[in-house]
């Protein structure tokens, strides 16, 4: 049986697994970029929660001691008002996981659910996010569709 949650400041630790996790089980990172990451993460989603400006859900499966089994966030980001979206909150997000024997049980497409109501609740118009091959199915069937969007990476001496 599993139940989900909202995340709190006390989380995480526990959120910055999962990310960790996240990046090495998709091929994105190596173990030793995953840790540089993690080492950043844990104090950054700590502040995050606190100020209200990432919220969190955690899934625990209540047969194994509440072991947290899958997770997923939603980023609140103030952007400059813009013509498709005149108010300045938009929404990312990020950090959706399930543990491998769990996948495609429906757990990612009940977070990104809870994460939607909230962005509908907010009266948020812009959602955004990176998804790894992983999770492409999930967004795909929800609708999300690619953007225009372009980066540039800078790189240091």
């Amino acid at each position: 049986m599993f139940s989900t949650r909202p995340a709190t400041p006390a989380d995480a630790e526990a959120i910055t697994r999962q990310r960790r996790q996240m990046f090495l089980d998709a091929g994105l990172a190596t173990p030793e970029q995953a840790d540089s990451m993690a080492a950043n993460f844990t104090a950054w989603v700590h502040r995050h929660l606190e100020a209200g400006t990432y919220l969190g859900w955690l899934t625990e499966d209540t047969g194994q001691a509440n072991k947290i089994v899958a997770g997923a966030g939603l980023y609140l980001i103030e952007y400059p008002p813009h013509w498709q979206h005149p108010t300045p909150l938009r929404a990312y997000l990020l950090n959706f996981y399930v543990d491998p024997g769990l996948r495609g049980q429906g757990l990612a497409g009940k977070l990104l659910r809870l994460a939607m109501e909230e962005t509908r609740r907010r009266k948020i118009r812009v959602v955004t996010l990176h998804a790894s091959h992983l999770g492409k199915p999930v967004y795909d069937k929800f609708g999300f569709e690619p953007s225009d969007e372009m980066k540039f990476l800078n790189t240091f001496d």
